[in-house]
Parts: structure tokens; C-alpha cells; sequence
């Protein structure tokens, strides 16, 4: 007898991103030669004196289950955090440590919202957003911009979207995919939209804050728009500044009810953050900050190599980013080079013809597009840039010549 899974989980979808991991993974098993550039993940290891500190707490025999909410070493860790390089100033509890950001946020929907609820998404966006929206019974609704926006929603946008049924407002910058990120004059003028809509709570995912190079210093909302406190949830993690994406550490602050509510939710979840985990998080964010420094500065050189050298592909358009280890291409004009239906179309393409896995834009909401991840090494980005060239049709190399 055939068992049906419930409407919930009928509603979402797997990740792009870790179906391409995994299909990359699966293809270099069966011993075919793979590029993957689909992860989200630093290919640095986690620096010695962080790994040592988990270390230490194994030898220590500190395995045992924590407070839900962290244990108040790391918090206190996280509000230094907060005060040094936001100016945003919380208490323990309005602090919550959980399982990667990943989890805060389903923590956060599962927290605030109730059926019918909608929230305010920017596109493009983290693949993972509307499909936690739609698991707490929620309804996205995705205003997007387009390369000539910069990927940046308008104020105008962010206003025609929120209506009386408006419950939450999600913003990413940097953003994953995109590698935009607002200025402090932008993240203002959205801002004073929000003003204007005192019963919306406010999420900013703020993951990317340390892998960041625009000439301006990063700004988190609530930098630039204290009013805004007593409704705003401010995330951030240990993932991807220190490259700790499998010891996951995220980490928020925030109203404490909101707060206490997500701990709830997350008690009757998983618990605790691994405790081990929490140990080396304390390092990672009171100790010395140069190795996100070098890191940053590689990821940096990356970048350049990789945008510029995807704005010599034919048919690609690629904008440089403000921060992350992602590029967010323009493939549109090679999908109809190559006489493909999509950008899902031109990712299988890519992976049986030239051996190199990159994640359809159309799962960030923006279809025509692909997502290359530069966590990689250079050597590695010019072989897969190059494999990528020998594929693409020489007509299309020689109408960009003369274009």
C-alpha cells in the first residue's frame, strides 16, 4: 500500500544547491572528471587555533547537551560581536545559538508565522528562503531585480509588496547569489519604508558581513536604523567568515519574546547547538581576526579573475559583486546560442559536456542565470572557465567580436 508524505512537505522543493553538490559528488564516484561549483562552502580549512579549541573541549569532556539557547560564554561572545561591529547592543536572552543560520531562520518562520501570513522576500534570493516560508504555512512574495537594478529591490518595490497580510520582510546583503549588497544609503531608504509598516518583523541575514570588499564598510540594518530594534532579528553565523560550515554555528538577535518563541521552537527540534561547536565559536569570535582577513582577501582575488573572466564567455554577462564567494552570471544570451530551453537545461548541459557542475539561477528566482561558486582555487576556476568556452558555440564567440 502507496503512503502519501503530508501538503507540507508536498509544497517544497529539494535544494539546487545541494542536488548539484550531490550530483557532482556522485559523478566523481563513478570516476568521471567533475569541476563542482555548486557548494556554498570555503575550500580553506577551519583555522588551527578554532579547531583546536574544539579539540580541547572533546579532551575536556565538554559532549554533554548545553542550554538551548547556547551557552552564555558564546553569548556573551555573539553581544561582544553585536556591540564591536554593528553597534547593535543585546542581552542573553535576546540571543539564540542554533544549528547553522540555516536553522535560525526556519526557527524565526516557524516562530512568527501563522497560515496566510505572507513575507517579503527579495529576488534573486537564497534558494531556501520561500521553500521554509511555505513549511511554517507562510506565502513568499518575491519582488526580484534584474541586472540593470544591480539585483537590488527599489523602495518602491519593497512598498507595493507589503500588504495588510505582511507578517515578515527578509534582506540578505550580501546577497547569496548575487554578491550584491545594499549601501547605507539604500538599506536607509528601505528603511523608511518599513517605518511606515510598524507590525512587520524584519530578518536580516547578515551571513556574508566578513566576506565583503565594497569601498564603503558593511552596514546591518539596524546600524543604519536603530528605530527599527524592537522588531528586527539580526543573523549571522560561523559558517562561511570562518570557514565552520560543518560545525554549524548560527547564531541571532532580537526581541526577546521573538527570541524566546525560536528557542521554543528549537528545543522541540534538535535542542542545543552541538556543544563542541560552541566551544570553537567563542574562539573564532574573540580571537585574533586576521585569518577572515587573509581569507576575505583571497576570495577577493577570485572574484576578479572569475567575473572578468566570465565577461569573455560568448553570450554571458556577469556584474563584480559586493562580497561572498559567489558569481551570479547572465546566461541567457548562451541558452539561445546553444538552442537550450533553460538555465535548468544548460546546468545538465554543462555537467555531461563539459564536466563542470554550476547551480541553475531559476531556484534563486531568477531563470537565465547560473551561480558559480569561487570557494575554490584559482587553478581550479580557470579550468572550469576554460571548459566551459570549449562548449559554447564559436558562432556566438564570433557575433561578440563584432557586436
Amino acid at each position: 500500500m502507496p503512503f502519501t508524505v503530508s501538503r507540507r512537505a508536498q509544497r517544497v522543493k529539494p535544494s539546487p544547491t545541494l542536488a548539484v553538490t550531490a550530483l557532482a559528488i556522485r559523478l566523481k564516484a563513478e570516476g568521471k572528471d567533475i569541476i563542482g561549483l555548486g557548494a556554498g562552502e570555503p575550500d580553506f580549512d577551519t583555522p588551527v587555533h578554532i579547531a583546536d579549541a574544539g579539540v580541547e573541549a572533546i579532551r575536556k569532556g565538554f559532549t554533554r547537551y548545553t542550554n538551548v539557547e547556547g551557552i552564555n560564554e558564546l553569548k556573551d561572545a555573539i553581544i561582544a560581536k553585536f556591540k564591536r561591529d554593528n553597534g547593535i547592543t543585546y542581552e542573553r536572552p535576546q540571543i539564540l545559538v542554533s544549528s547553522g543560520a540555516k536553522q535560525t531562520i526556519f526557527n524565526l518562520c516557524m516562530a512568527v508565522l501563522d497560515s496566510g501570513d505572507e513575507v517579503v522576500i527579495p529576488g534573486p534570493y537564497w534558494v531556501s528562503y520561500p521553500d521554509m516560508v511555505l513549511l511554517a504555512d507562510g506565502i513568499p512574495v518575491t519582488p526580484t531585480a534584474g541586472p540593470e537594478q544591480r539585483y537590488k529591490i527599489t523602495p518602491r518595490q519593497l512598498a507595493d509588496a507589503i500588504s495588510a497580510k505582511t507578517r515578515l520582510v527578509l534582506i540578505n546583503s550580501p546577497s547569496n547569489p548575487t554578491g550584491a549588497a545594499y549601501t547605507a544609503a539604500e538599506l536607509r531608504a528601505l528603511a523608511d519604508v518599513l517605518v511606515e509598516h510598524p507590525k512587520v518583523l524584519i530578518g536580516t541575514d547578515d551571513m556574508y558581513e566578513k566576506i565583503y570588499w565594497a569601498p564603503e564598510p558593511f552596514a546591518s540594518l539596524l546600524t543604519i536604523a536603530p528605530e527599527l530594534y524592537d522588531r528586527t532579528i539580526t543573523i549571522n553565523g560561523c559558517s562561511k567568515s570562518y570557514a565552520m560550515t560543518g560545525w554549524r554555528i548560527g547564531y541571532c538577535g532580537g526581541p526577546k519574546e521573538i527570541v524566546t518563541a525560536m528557542g521554543t521552537i528549537q528545543g522541540q527540534s534538535t535542542s542545543n547547538a552541538c556543544s563542541i561547536s560552541q566551544k570553537a565559536a567563542v574562539v573564532a569570535l574573540n580571537a585574533s581576526q586576521q585569518c577572515v582577513t587573509d581569507m576575505n582577501r583571497a576570495y577577493k582575488e577570485r572574484h576578479d579573475y572569475v567575473v572578468a573572466a566570465l565577461n569573455t564567455l560568448p553570450g554571458v554577462s556577469c556584474l563584480p559583486g559586493a562580497g561572498t564567494f559567489y558569481a551570479f552570471a547572465d546566461f541567457r544570451g548562451a541558452i539561445a546560442n546553444l538552442g537550450l530551453r533553460d538555465d535548468n537545461a544548460l546546468a545538465e548541459f554543462l555537467i555531461n559536456k563539459a564536466g563542470v557542475a554550476i547551480v541553475p539561477g531559476a531556484g534563486f528566482g531568477a531563470p537565465g542565470h547560473m551561480r558559480l561558486s569561487f570557494a575554490c582555487s584559482k587553478q581550479t576556476l580557470e579550468k572550469a572557465i576554460e571548459r566551459i568556452r570549449a562548449v559554447l558555440p564559436q558562432r556566438a564567440q564570433a557575433q561578440a567580436k563584432t557586436a
